[in-house]
């Protein structure tokens, strides 16, 4: 495998993924499954937040 799991649902959804090192040369790579209309939710601020490494 590629890519490594790195968010997924309580059912079982893989909602992020992160490509092993070496995949794409030496550039981390970070993929996640975005909907904008999330940030009309009270999670999605925070979600973001969490991606970026913002506390």
């Amino acid at each position: 495998e590629r890519f490594i799991k790195t968010a997924w649902t309580d059912e079982g959804e893989i909602m992020g993924v992160r490509a092993k090192e070496g995949v794409f040369g030496d550039a981390p790579v970070e993929g996640v499954q975005f909907h904008p209309e999330s940030f009309l939710t009270k999670q999605g601020p925070q979600m973001l937040a969490n991606f970026l490494g913002v506390k």
